[in-house]
């Protein structure tokens, strides 16, 4: 963990360690109103996840979120050991391709420059992750944020406006030694190394290739990738297309790194694979959360190789979930998992309208980390359509001591 950024956190020595530590009681979630029709700031939600407490599964403190600086399109923020904290870019402030990495200063937050070397940006960006004992960091790509923001168009994946490589960073050198480009790797979003600080491995879920691919460092010091899960497309009827991925939008590893788990936004299903051997994930737990196939909903599915009939809607204290499992966090000690349903409003707007006119939700899963299993808590729901300001689109999940897909160990 950083040493500035860390030290007012728990500074757990190693994952194993931090999965020892205390329950949750806090779940930061960044909360959007752009794009929906409402006139109002994005903000920062607090969400209570102590079941003792009584305003368990509630947002309990809302805070505005302003914008400090015009950087363009900033993702995935990282600790460093020297106490910087370094954001990545998926382009430029005019929303064209640029995977560049902003560094900040870990204690005033000032902008002190980019992290690579001046003109070293690769030409789309998303997320990435480093490896400092492999001095190496390994980052993704989305798309431009010019293609993207209004929504999905199939003929931009034709003209090969969407991403489907890896770049591979010198951590020292902070440049580009090796892009991989991946088969049937359309959008690689989240990527996460394995836990252990030693290991030369890890797992990208490439969204509309509908696969997690494993990549891994070879004798020679150069880096490989590999596919290693695939989830079938379904043939359907009243979708924009003949056959809908199922989009895999967001993965993370127990910090065991026995589990990998992902969620299927589209096909609506969220998933936990044994990965006890990385090379042949196991699949071992399976749940449906909503999604485009619902029974009752206007998509028909005509060929599944997966199920036999199609899910039922999933409804919670009352309300029938809009939208797919998206963004997902673990609790330390691996058996609690909690999702929200939001992906980008722009998206939401076009596949889920709902969402737009509900709101996300919050949902927590129990998890059998002894033979593997998901179960619905029917409990907990926290209810972003009813927002003090009108329906929001909650996000990416973050606890206030780090957590499984923020922390890196040196």
């Amino acid at each position: 963990m950083a040493t500035k950024c860390g030290k007012c956190g728990p500074g757990y020595p190693s994952p194993l360690e931090a999965m020892k530590g205390p329950r949750e009681e806090l779940v930061y979630l960044p909360c959007i109103y752009r794009n929906t029709g409402i006139e109002a700031p994005d903000y920062l939600a607090t969400v209570d996840v102590n079941p003792k407490s009584p305003q368990y599964s509630q947002v309990i403190e809302p805070k505005e979120i302003h914008a400090k600086c015009d950087l363009g399109y900033l993702h995935t923020s990282h600790c460093l050991a020297s106490g910087e904290v370094m954001i990545s870019s998926l382009g430029d402030p005019k929303g064209n391709g640029k995977g560049g990495f902003v560094l900040l200063d870990g204690e005033t937050f000032e902008v002190k420059g980019t992290w690579e070397r001046p003109g070293g940006a690769a030409p789309m960006g998303y997320d990435f992750w480093y490896q400092p004992r492999h001095n190496v960091m390994i980052s993704t790509e989305w798309a431009a944020p010019n293609v993207l923001q209004d929504g999905f168009n199939p003929t931009d994946v034709e003209a090969g406006l969407y991403g489907q490589r890896l770049h591979v960073w010198d951590w020292q050198r902070r440049e580009r030694v090796q892009t991989l480009t991946m088969q049937d790797g359309l959008i690689p979003l989240e990527i996460r190394f394995l836990h252990n600080p030693a290991a030369d491995q890890g797992f990208v879920g490439c969204a509309l290739g509908s696969n997690i691919q494993r990549f891994y460092k070879n004798q020679g010091g150069t880096w490989s990738v590999e596919k290693v899960i695939q989830v079938p497309s379904k043939k359907v009827k009243g979708w924009i297309l003949p056959e809908m991925p199922s989009l895999i939008t967001d993965i993370l590893l127990s910090l065991d790194d026995r589990f990998l788990y992902f969620s299927n936004w589209l096909h609506g299903d969220l998933r936990q694979y044994d990965i006890s051997d990385p090379k042949r994930p196991r699949l071992v737990g399976q749940i449906f959360l909503g999604g485009s196939i619902v029974k009752g909903g206007p998509v028909q599915v005509l060929e599944d190789q997966e199920l036999k009939c199609q899910p039922e809607p999933l409804v919670v204290k009352g309300k029938q979930v809009a939208g797919g499992p998206q963004m997902i966090q673990l609790s330390l000690d691996g058996t609690r998992l909690y999702v929200t349903t939001s992906l980008y409003s722009a998206w939401d707007k076009q596949f889920y309208p709902d969402l737009i006119r509900e709101g996300s939700v919050m949902l927590q899963i129990d998890v059998d980390t002894v033979r593997g299993g998901l179960k619905l808590n029917p409990n907990f729901l926290v209810d972003f359509g009813k927002e003090p300001l009108g329906p929001a689109l909650a996000h990416e999940l973050r606890y206030p001591g780090g957590d499984c897909s923020s922390d890196i160990w040196l």
